[in-house]
């Protein structure tokens, strides 16, 4: 008989969750129409997200399981997960038993009607959330591989759960959630104070704190099943249907997938409100779930939903759509012919410089710009000023570490490790055991081998090695010489936005970054090696200039940093990306100490690419110099290009 003990705790009711109303409402929403496509929940630590997500499985609808009715299931997906065990693989104990090939599904087909729950799904690696993604969009896993072609069908509700100041997810994951909702801790005062005495009254007796909530989630279950129910009778008219495509037009997401998902969630929404027809209010509902993680083309956007602009875009789609049916009342009346004759420059006609012509003084060069340092009688005062805006940003897609390493899953440098994907197998030891060729190779040799039953014989002759094929992700540690020399505006705004544009690189590839400033007497870590290379960009953009260059400083605490990793994630590769004009100016004989703490990184066997930022007409090339001391690539700022960088950092092999 188990003890009271080893009796399995009750789970936190859904009903009983205090605020986090707009994540409840995107669950139940998903539940209604699994089709939507899933929810990322972006928040902080302690805002309830595992709690609310595992409550919903109690609310969906009981489940036919080969002739017998199971509630449905919440499957969790471990981070470090497989891609045999997410989709599937061979079912090695049938072939063992009996020389069949078979198939053993994966935690795709155990979550089929259920919950398929990822908990920091932002570190879960791309291929697997790829496909996870395709998963929920279609509603079946097609598997071939290893001889197997199998098909299952998998409608799950899909929720992913992250910190975003772990690391984001690349756009192009976003967009494929069908719904996002950022959440965190309420300030207000009495609503925190009934959610730490809810917990309280749940740990201290969990079985009778479920049993006061039992009749509401019972509620909340049946009103999910009827509006699954409902979801097909909902009429979504062209009118609503004309909205929706003015919406997404209006906030320029990318491809259909935005207005697929928003028409689908505004039709659940009014399934779910009992409608038989959607509404204007259930479009715009949708909206606050669909757009919010679509409309940031860039990682560094700020995430959420401009509340006006929602308004503005709605206000004008319901115009289009009035204007519509007005147009298909008159059911092809002829319009009058419009007089060209009469409209002036005031009502959209054109003047002599044309729609929108701007005088020539409108964009003119700005004279109160600072002189330039480098110019005559130039210099800079080592007084702080703020750093200048990002100018045009570069590309730097190809931006590698040379070799072949073993470190973290991303997509930046080549790798290949026991984390890469498996792509073929091969005689040799390669990467690990390629379990199911080994035992294809040793099927062929059992009659030969006189096995008529029992166990499969091996011989060593049948192993075979995995090759593994994948990218992983570096540390990349910004040097940027802040100084003086380098403060001139329009050099400055564009180091900083090579820098931005070197910080989306390394978002994109899930590096780790780190930022170091050279000014005055010393070099300052603004950021410490982190995933979150947003905050980098908002450091940098805080960045005081100024003052002398002790670039030797800058080397030695690069150095620092990259060695203290090492200890931490030895597998991590790491690029110094150093930004300067080369004039080491900070102390005695400081273009001296710049090379030879230069000549230490490079011992320390650290890849790293100078990015020349002298201007004028003469040029000093200290920067090249430096570039020589590190052993590694040279470009210069305007030449900053995928095609520069690739090759130069090539060539620091």
């Amino acid at each position: 008989m188990r003890s009271e003990e080893d009796r399995p705790v009750a789970g936190f009711p859904f009903s009983a969750v205090v605020g986090q109303d707009q994540l409840r409402l995107a669950l139940i929403l998903c539940a209604v129409h699994p089709g939507i496509g899933g929810v990322l929940v972006r928040g902080e630590k302690g805002t309830a997200k595992s709690t609310v997500v595992r409550a919903l499985t109690a609310l969906l609808p009981a489940v036919d399981d080969a002739g017998t009715t199971r509630p449905a299931r919440l499957v969790e997906l471990p981070v470090g997960a497989t891609e045999d065990r997410v989709i599937g693989s061979i079912d090695l104990e049938k072939v063992l038993r009996d020389g069949e090939r078979a198939f053993q599904p994966g935690l795709l087909a155990a979550a089929h009607q259920g919950v398929l729950y990822v908990d920091e799904v932002n570190l879960l690696h791309d291929h697997l959330v790829d496909v996870l993604l395709d998963a929920a969009a279609m509603g079946r896993v097609h598997i071939e591989r290893d001889g197997i072609s199998h098909s299952h069908p998998a409608k799950f509700v899909l929720v992913g759960t992250m910190n975003p100041e772990e690391g984001e997810l690349r756009p192009q994951l976003l967009d494929r959630f069908g719904l996002a909702v950022d959440v965190a801790a309420s300030r207000d005062v009495d609503i925190r104070m009934e959610v730490v005495r809810r917990r309280l009254d749940y740990e201290r007796d969990p079985d009778a704190f479920v049993a006061r909530y039992v009749s509401a989630d019972e509620e909340l279950a049946s009103e999910i099943l009827t509006a699954r129910e409902k979801l097909d009778s909902v009429k979504l008219s062209n009118r609503e249907l004309r909205r929706i495509a003015s919406l997404c037009a209006s906030f320029d997401v990318d491809g259909m997938r935005a207005d697929l998902v928003l028409a689908r969630t505004a039709t659940a929404h009014a399934a779910w409100r009992g409608d038989s027809e959607v509404t204007a209010e259930d479009v715009r509902v949708a909206a606050e779930l669909t757009l919010p993680h679509r409309r940031r083309r860039d990682p560094f956007d700020e995430p959420g939903l401009d509340q006006q602009q929602l308004d503005d875009a709605l206000e004008q789609a319901d115009q289009d759509a009035q204007s519509q049916v007005e147009d298909d009342a008159r059911d092809g009346e002829p319009e009058p012919p419009e007089n060209h004759e009469d409209r002036g420059p005031e009502d959209g006609g054109s003047d002599d410089g044309g729609p929108g012509h701007e005088g020539p003084d409108d964009d003119g060069p700005d004279d109160d710009g600072p002189d330039d340092p480098d110019g005559p009688g130039g210099g800079v005062r080592a007084t702080d000023r703020p750093s200048a805006p990002p100018a045009g940003e570069f590309k730097a897609k190809l931006l590698e570490v040379p070799g072949v390493g073993e470190g973290a899953p991303g997509r930046r440098s080549r790798s290949m490790s026991s984390r890469g994907r498996v792509v073929r197998s091969t005689r040799e030891r390669g990467h690990g055991l390629h379990l199911t060729s080994t035992v294809f190779a040793a099927a062929e040799s059992q009659v030969a081998r006189g096995r008529t039953a029992g166990r499969l014989r091996l011989a060593p002759a049948d192993l075979r090695g995995a090759i593994r094929e994948g990218r992983e992700g570096n540390l990349i540690v910004f040097v940027v010489d802040a100084s003086g020399s380098m403060a001139a505006r329009d050099r400055l705004s564009a180091v900083t936005g090579a820098v931005v544009s070197l910080l989306r690189d390394a978002y994109q590839r899930r590096d780790k970054v780190a930022v170091i400033t050279v000014r005055g007497r010393e070099a300052e870590l603004v950021l410490p090696p982190t995933s979150s290379v947003d905050i980098a960009v908002r450091r940098l953009q805080s960045m005081r200039t100024g003052g002398k260059s002790p670039l030797a400083e800058g080397f030695l605490r690069a150095r620092e940093v990259v060695l203290r990793e090492r200890l931490r994630d030895p597998q991590r590769r790491a690029l110094v990306v150093t930004l300067t004009d080369g004039r080491a100016t900070g102390g005695k004989d400081a273009l001296h100490r710049a090379r030879v703490a230069a000549h230490l990184l490079a011992d320390a066997s650290v890849a790293s690419i100078v990015v020349d930022c002298e201007t004028g007409l003469v040029r000093l090339g200290l920067a090249a110099e430096l570039a020589r001391e590190l052993r590694g690539g040279y470009v210069r700022l305007a030449e900053l290009s995928a095609q520069q960088v690739a090759g130069v950092v090539r060539a620091a092999a």
